[in-house]
């Protein structure tokens, strides 16, 4: 909406705009009016104003309310006007004269700017264009604005000028908020999945647990840790990478299905898919297997979907997202012979795969396996290259190599494939599950192997948590265990390119 407040300001600078409300600000206290009072007392937000008090297209009788909001513009017209404000639930238009506000309150209507915060009580009327709008009889300021907000026009629904330099709206996140439609949208619709996803586990018997955040190893995933050290203890401690092996101590304490909402932190790159901080639902679920684990998921992302959104049907980019299951079940190392022509399923019968052949066929279709310590890194190299790309509909991708995957159980007749899945929508993995190896000679075997590994050079790898293997010697149940990436999940569901999107205040680089 443009208006002439809108233009006047539009051609001030931030330092002059903010030396006029400074000298508003000033009146206003001269005049013995509080700019930031305490509180004010709100009968209704504006959609209930809206829905509730206009029937059939007119007023309810006695139709007087008492609301409060930011005001997103300001139409002067002598001694009348007309502002719009808007709170978290949507906008109305407010209507004001010198004659039904008193001496102080027609002062402050006149001092009000764009991004004040007011409070009115008014009556409910309709325009001669047919707006509903409040007439207002009373007028407070609550919170003067001195830091001007971005101009940003808005016409018959459309946007002009928006607030959208990706760095500036990152670190001002309060003003993104503000100014930028939708953006709230996005994280009430967050909001909603974690709560719908809390009642979906809880209604299917699972309890929600909570684990250190600070640990003394970083295992549970492969990936690098932030480190830190407590003082009182004298001791280095990392935090969470994940909280997987807490959670499967649960599992042989005789709990049968927990699940936790967690915060994780991984000291590596940071991209549109990473952030360095970063939110996951695991759970945990004893008697239950991988193939359990696919089925749960399939339904918990449809009921999410269903409930969220009310559509299977997601745009995402140029693509429309089917999420009608049954979702497409694809065996890992068949994606990459699908895709590249090269078989490495041939290699299964081998306990020590040639690293040079795996990056020989690597660079045969221009993939770059230097880097790589391990045949299977290769191999993984190449199904991250060549592979994730493809994979836009939704698709579990099974039966990865046993290398790469020291806590899944091993598939019945080949030892060198384990019970794992992951999910796929979007070229993005999803989430991560096994059917858990509650085997402790074997997971201590495993364990070996991976510092095996590290040595080598390889990058990423599990540490050894002697004290875990200690819990499954205690009996741990056959168990199904599943992680979701929730940043990613909203990413698909609010049609987010970026998961600083869907992260309130993503880490950034300091700024110079």
């Amino acid at each position: 909406m443009t208006d002439s407040t809108d233009s006047q300001e539009h051609h001030l600078s931030n330092r002059e705009l903010e030396e006029q409300r400074l000298e508003k600000l000033r009146e206003l206290r001269e005049k013995g009016i509080d700019p930031y009072p305490s509180r004010f007392e709100r009968s209704e937000k504006i959609l209930t104003i809206l829905t509730e008090k206009f029937k059939n297209n007119e007023p309810s009788p006695e139709a007087r309310v008492s609301t409060a909001g930011r005001v997103r513009s300001k139409r002067p017209m002598g001694k009348a006007g007309f502002l719009q404000i808007e709170d978290e639930s949507g906008r109305i238009q407010v209507y004001a004269n010198n004659k039904t506000l008193d001496e102080d309150d027609y002062f402050v209507f006149h001092q009000v700017d764009i991004g004040d915060i007011i409070g009115v009580e008014a009556e409910c009327f309709i325009t001669k264009t047919g707006e509903f709008s409040l007439r207002a009889s009373k007028l407070k300021i609550l919170s003067k604005n001195l830091a001007p907000l971005p101009v940003v026009k808005e016409k018959d629904g459309k946007v002009f000028d928006a607030f959208s330099k990706s760095i500036t709206i990152y670190r001002k996140r309060n003003l993104d908020l503000v100014v930028n439609p939708g953006v709230r949208k996005t994280f009430q619709i967050r909001s909603r999945m974690i709560n719908e996803l809390r009642e979906f586990l809880t209604q299917k018997g699972f309890i929600e647990v909570e684990t250190p955040m600070m640990q003394a190893i970083a295992s549970g995933a492969a990936a690098k840790p932030f480190k830190t050290y407590h003082n009182a203890l004298d001791m280095n401690l990392f935090l969470r990478i994940a909280p997987e092996l807490y959670l499967k101590r649960l599992i042989v304490g005789g709990f049968e299905k927990v699940f936790e909402i967690n915060r994780n932190f991984r000291n590596e790159g940071i991209s549109t898919k990473h952030n360095p901080e970063f939110t996951m639902m695991e759970l945990y679920q004893a008697y239950a297997d991988f193939s359990d684990m696919m089925k749960i998921t399939e339904e918990m992302v449809v009921h999410l979907a269903d409930s969220v959104l009310e559509t299977r049907q997601l745009p995402y980019g140029k693509e429309i997202i089917s999420l009608e299951p049954p979702w497409e079940r694809l065996p890992y190392l068949q994606s990459i012979k699908d895709r590249t022509g090269l078989d490495f399923s041939v290699f299964l019968k081998e306990s020590e795969p040639s690293l040079e052949k795996a990056r020989e066929m690597a660079g045969s279709i221009g993939v770059d396996g230097k880097h790589c310590n391990t045949f299977w890194e290769v191999v993984d190299e190449i199904f991250s290259d060549k592979v994730e790309p493809t994979l836009i509909q939704p698709v579990f991708i099974t039966e990865f190599p046993k290398a790469i995957s020291p806590l899944a159980k091993e598939m019945p007749g080949n030892p060198l494939l384990v019970e794992r899945f992951e999910p796929y929508i979007v070229a993005r993995e999803m989430g991560n599950a096994f059917s858990e190896l509650n085997d402790p000679i074997e997971q201590k075997i495993r364990f070996e192997q991976q510092g095996a590994m590290k040595e080598q050079g390889a990058a990423e790898t599990i540490e050894m948590d002697s004290d875990f293997i200690e819990a499954l010697k205690v009996g741990m149940p056959p168990t199904g265990g599943l992680g979701i990436g929730i940043d990613r999940l909203v990413m698909l569901f609010t049609n987010s390119a970026s998961i600083k999107d869907v992260i309130l205040f993503p880490l950034l680089k300091k700024k110079v």
